[in-house]
């Protein structure tokens, strides 16, 4: 089969679409034919193995998954012995290492029938993304009927899911985006959306219960002025500044765990796990109409790290997704 492998760390091209062996099947896994992945900033963070820490997990020459992806959706090929849930031909979507190749083996634990209104690539969106906005804002945030919540990083492929589940939740959505990203930001339901480059939305005298950091260009002290007293900061990812090459975006997520015991709000860390019961919860709200994945550009197979390079350097919009 034809996949994207990468031997060593460094720039997109250092990915290289190569022929090697189909997986095979363990007892309690899943044999999908990939017909769509999907980007991801942790695609490019272990692309380049940045920041450094992050290569204890990763390898410290190179990577120790070769095949690069995480996201995927397409069609049951084969199944294990042990798997109740799949049978051959079932449509699927879910989260699992290697998703950027014809073939990709998954547990059955991290899968879940593809959405029917959904084309592949739309599913293939969903997983990682959907799964931090979901656990940042249903698990950590507690989101409420009746809240306000802020997104800081409204347009992003985490952010474009946030301000629809937060809806979803009942809650009024304010994103934070470039201006040219206003409208788009306001096509996924936002109440509210904020131009960064003219308002800074820790200065503007609103309050928020949850606000939902995913880019880390504001400092804790500043992000906790735009909470209400009993207000929830969320932080995933952004912060590489502080933390640089080093600790990349754990700079900033050290220092809100060090903070969260010298302050009165509440200060949580997101570490998004994947799970058969969260890709329901997301696979239910598209169902019903209330989520629909965003998609900047598609990209074939042989043009991943052209389409990582974009994420990476162009501040995609939404999703960038990949046809296989």
């Amino acid at each position: 089969m034809k996949a994207i492998v990468q031997d060593r760390y460094g720039s997109p091209g250092v990915l290289e679409l190569r022929e090697v062996d189909k997986p095979v099947v363990a007892d309690d896994d899943v044999l999908v034919r990939v017909h769509a992945a999907s980007v991801n900033a942790r695609d490019w963070h272990i692309m380049r193995g940045d920041p450094y820490l992050a290569r204890l997990v990763f390898g410290f020459s190179g990577p120790k998954t070769k095949i690069r992806g995480t996201d995927f959706a397409g069609r049951v090929e084969a199944v294990g012995r042990n798997v109740k849930r799949f049978r051959p031909g079932d449509d699927v979507f879910g989260e699992a290492d290697g998703a950027f190749a014809e073939y990709v083996c998954a547990p059955e634990n991290v899968l879940e029938p593809k959405p029917a209104d959904l084309s592949f690539e739309q599913a293939a969106a969903m997983p990682l993304a959907g799964n931090t906005a979901l656990m940042g804002l249903r698990d950590l945030g507690g989101v409420q009927p009746g809240q306000r919540v802020l997104v800081n990083g409204a347009s992003g492929g985490v952010g474009t899911f946030a301000v629809q589940i937060a809806r979803a939740f009942g809650a009024e959505v304010t994103g934070v985006c470039s201006t040219r990203n206003l409208e788009l930001v306001r096509s996924t339901g936002a109440d509210h959306v904020i131009d960064y480059t003219v308002e800074d939305f820790t200065r503007n005298g609103r309050r928020y219960d949850v606000v939902f950091d995913l880019v880390g260009n504001r400092s804790l002290t500043e992000c906790r002025r735009a909470l209400t007293p009993a207000g929830r900061l969320v932080l995933s990812g952004g912060g590489v500044s502080e933390g640089g090459s080093l600790l990349g975006p754990m700079g900033l997520i050290l220092k809100g765990q060090v903070m969260s015991r010298f302050v009165r709000h509440r200060l949580l860390i997101l570490t998004a796990t994947p799970s058969t019961e969260n890709l329901a919860a997301l696979r239910q709200l598209a169902e019903s109409g209330k989520l629909a994945p965003v998609i900047d550009r598609t990209y074939p197979l042989s043009e991943v790290p052209e389409a990582i390079g974009y994420l990476e350097v162009e501040h995609a919009r939404a999703k960038v997704v990949i046809s296989v």
